[in-house]
Order: C-alpha cells, then sequence, then structure tokens
C-alpha cells in the first residue's frame, strides 16, 4: 500500500522546522551556542563581518520574528562571551571576534551535515519547488505581518 505525502500546509511545514530545528538545537549546544545566538553570527558573516546595531537588530528580528529586546539580549550575550565587539572603524558597528568566527563556523560546518543528511536524495526539482512555494509563503506571510 502506498501512502500519499500530503499537501504542504501549514502543519507539514512547521513539523520539518521543528524537527530540524531540534536536530540543529542539540548541534549548536554541543559548540557552546543557542540558536538566537547562532542566527545573530550568521547575520554578522553575512554583512560582511561588521554590521550596524541597529541593522542588525533589524535583521534578526526580521528573520526570527521576535522582539527587539530579545535581539538586544542575545547581543549582550555575545559581546560578553568575546564573539562579537565593538567595531573600531565604525562606532555605532559590531564586528566578529576571531573566537566568534570560529564558533560561527564550526557550528555551521555541524549544521551543513544535518541539512546534507536531511536533504539527501530529493531530487533537486522538488527541492526547487518546495523552495519557490515557501518563499511565496514567507513573502505573504511578512506582507500580512507588515499590514500590506
Amino acid at each position: 500500500m502506498t501512502t500519499t505525502a500530503p499537501a504542504v500546509n501549514a502543519r507539514v511545514v512547521a513539523l520539518a522546522h521543528h524537527a530540524a530545528r531540534a536536530l540543529l538545537e542539540d548541534v549548536l549546544a554541543r559548540h557552546g551556542a543557542t540558536f538566537h545566538q547562532n542566527v545573530t553570527l550568521r547575520a554578522v558573516v553575512v554583512a560582511g563581518e561588521s554590521v550596524g546595531r541597529d541593522e542588525l537588530v533589524g535583521e534578526v528580528t526580521g528573520s526570527l520574528k521576535i522582539d527587539e529586546s530579545v535581539v538586544l539580549g542575545v547581543i549582550e550575550e555575545l559581546t560578553a562571551a568575546e564573539l562579537l565587539e565593538a567595531d573600531p572603524a565604525d562606532a555605532s558597528g559590531l564586528r566578529l571576534t576571531d573566537a566568534g568566527r570560529e564558533r560561527y563556523e564550526s557550528a555551521a560546518a555541524a549544521s551543513a551535515e544535518i541539512s546534507a543528511r536531511l536533504y539527501a536524495g530529493i531530487p533537486v526539482e522538488d527541492l526547487e519547488v518546495a523552495g519557490r512555494v515557501l518563499t511565496l509563503v514567507t513573502e505573504r506571510a511578512n506582507a500580512a505581518l507588515a499590514g500590506v
């Protein structure tokens, strides 16, 4: 007997997200990081390893849909742990320390291994369709949140 896969819907997406995130959080914990810390470090890396504090807060709140105060707390944690520091070239900027870059890179490598296992064997065409659908759903949800 063959089982038909369910059509994508909010529950299917949420189950996939939470299962993958649980795996990621386990890996991050072994690297001494939390999910929010990792997302924040990644945002700094993507910005070119130096970013304005306001821009960083906006990026992380926009990505995670969390309150600004939570992100400011994460930035404080990362700064206290000497993973982020003030950028001497920009008074309002933050940059990764060597330890922050190392933490992010080790966690990113472990995360890539998880992703490789989870997506192994899924045809590229299926991944492309899923990517298009989820991007459209994200755009619509973001527009709804913005009141558009």
